[in-house]
Parts: structure tokens; C-alpha cells; sequence
């Protein structure tokens, strides 16, 4: 097996937190890839200590691989608390662009690719439709599971978005001033009242705007040309990322040469995945791995 070199590369912000990215380097140095995880995530979703995970794959096959820690989420700090009052915007103003440039300096003005999960999709999406110009920088996207509106009704979504999402989230941010979702043992990090409560809108209507300074990021989007991005939902993702859930987002997504895959044994993959394990399951390196690999190398710039 190849040898993966991982390093910690500290990404200072204005306001004086400091992000994490990740990085995963083969003896190759190819492309750079940005990942971005979900909300009640960190970049964890994309690697584990053992080595397994998307991110040390791509490395392994010569990607030059930036695994993203959004403010106050996995080794960024300072951790969340009650007193972060920052949310999605400024992960959409800030966080990313500075992820984004960070690679760019270590690596040059070289194009990246771009891979999310879950809500990560939605943030990435929202700086290309905010700041067009890096469509401009990013060769193609993938998104695992990636959804902006929750439409399907099934038992899962009732216990999942209707119960969880909407009644117990609240109230945990009434009592913490932020969302341990850890500690509740529904995420693997927390989140702030403002990130949850943007988020929470966006499930929730189809207006995708901006609270804080009423920027459409629906119009916006819809005015440029994406790159390419291929939208990966999971056959037993029964609410986070509900196979329709996807698509819609993808149709709503402004003009883009896009992709659309259901992972799944009618599908001719080995497992029916779910939203964690299409990223974490041991055989997805055997399965569906190769596959993004394929993506990401037919894309180069």
C-alpha cells in the first residue's frame, strides 16, 4: 500500500480562530481536493485512524487531498461554546474562501476540485453562486448525500427532521446556547444557534437567502454556469439525504454539467449505503471509491 503523509496546516482568521485543513499527500503531488463536511460534522466523515476513508484513497492515487475543519468544528478552535455567535454565512463569506486560498497558496494557481458531504454540498454551491469567480478555480465537484430541502415524508423523516431537527435542536440551544450534538448523541460536532437556525430555514423553505444580508443565492445561481458536479445520494439515505432530496437540489441548481447516481445493489454496488456509510463502509474503497477517482481524474483542467 502506498505510503499517505498527513499534516495539520492552521488556517488563521480575521477574528483570531484558527481552521484546520487536513492534509493527505501521496508520494505523488497531483490535484488539489478541498473537503467540506455536513452540519453536525467535522472532517472526520472523510478519514479515520486507521487510514481508511476517501480522503487517504485519493492521496494514495495522487490527489493532494485538504480535509476542511469549519470554525469550531474538529481540530479548529476555539471549539464551540455558547459564546460563538458566527453561523453558515460566515462559513460561506470566510471559512471556505480562506480554506480555498490557503491551498492556493501552498499549491499555486493551480484548478481544485471540490468534494462535500451532506450540507457541506449546499455551502460549496453558495460560494460558487456568491463569489462566481471561483467556478472559475474549481475543476468539478462531487457531493455525497447533499440536500437543501427536506420534501419526502416517510417515518424517518418524522423521527429525523420533524422530532430531532425541529423539536429537540431548539431546545438544546435554548439550554446550551449552542447545539452539542455530541453530547446528544445525534452528530459527531456541534454547532452554533445561528448556524442551526440558517440551516433550519433553508430545510425548511424553498427561499435560499440569506439572513443576514438578504443575498439570493437561488437568483444568483441561477445566472452562472457551475462546473461540473456529480451528485451521489445513498439508497437507504432515508431523510438526511433522501435520494429525491438530492435530485431536487441538483434541478435547482442553476445550469451545471451534472451527474446523478443512487448508490445501491440495483445499482450494481455491493451495499445498499445510508448517509454515513457511503463515505465510512470499508467496501466503498472497493465499491465506489474508484469511481470518484475516475471523476476527479477525467475532470482535470
Amino acid at each position: 500500500m502506498r505510503t499517505v503523509q498527513q499534516q495539520s496546516i492552521p488556517v488563521p482568521l480575521a477574528n483570531g480562530a484558527i481552521l484546520n485543513l487536513q492534509r493527505f499527500s501521496g508520494p505523488t503531488l497531483g490535484p488539489p481536493v478541498l473537503m467540506l463536511h455536513g452540519a453536525i460534522e467535522n472532517g472526520r466523515i472523510f478519514y479515520s485512524g486507521s487510514g481508511r476513508g476517501l480522503a487517504p484513497y485519493l492521496a494514495r492515487n495522487g490527489f493532494d487531498v485538504y480535509v476542511a475543519d469549519l470554525r469550531g468544528r474538529g481540530k479548529s478552535r476555539p471549539a464551540i461554546d455558547r459564546s460563538s455567535r458566527f453561523g453558515q454565512t460566515e462559513a460561506i463569506t470566510e471559512d471556505i474562501p480562506a480554506c480555498a486560498e490557503a491551498i492556493r497558496r501552498i499549491r499555486g494557481p493551480v484548478p481544485q476540485h471540490w468534494v462535500a458531504h451532506s450540507w457541506g454540498g449546499v455551502l460549496f454551491s453558495s460560494v460558487l453562486a456568491r463569489f462566481p469567480e471561483y467556478g472559475r478555480q474549481v475543476s468539478s465537484l462531487v457531493y455525497f448525500g447533499s440536500k437543501r430541502t427536506i420534501r419526502i415524508w416517510n417515518f424517518h423523516r418524522i423521527l429525523k427532521a420533524e422530532l430531532v431537527w425541529k423539536l429537540l435542536c431548539p431546545l438544546a440551544c435554548l439550554i446550551y446556547g449552542y447545539l452539542p450534538a455530541k453530547r446528544l448523541r445525534i452528530g459527531s460536532d456541534s454547532e452554533t444557534i445561528k448556524s442551526y437556525y440558517q440551516s433550519a430555514a433553508w430545510v425548511r423553505n424553498d427561499a435560499w437567502i440569506d439572513s443576514d444580508d438578504g443575498f439570493d443565492y437561488g437568483a444568483a445561481i441561477r445566472k452562472i454556469n457551475l462546473p461540473p458536479i456529480w451528485y451521489i445520494a445513498a439508497e437507504q439515505d432515508q431523510a438526511l439525504g433522501h435520494p429525491h432530496d438530492v435530485r431536487s437540489f441538483m434541478e435547482s441548481s442553476g445550469r451545471q454539467e451534472c451527474r446523478y447516481t443512487v448508490l445501491s445493489r440495483s445499482s450494481g454496488n455491493r451495499h445498499d449505503y445510508d448517509h454515513i456509510s457511503m463515505l465510512t463502509h470499508p467496501d466503498a474503497a472497493l465499491d465506489h471509491f474508484p469511481e470518484v477517482l475516475e471523476w476527479l481524474r477525467q475532470h482535470n483542467q
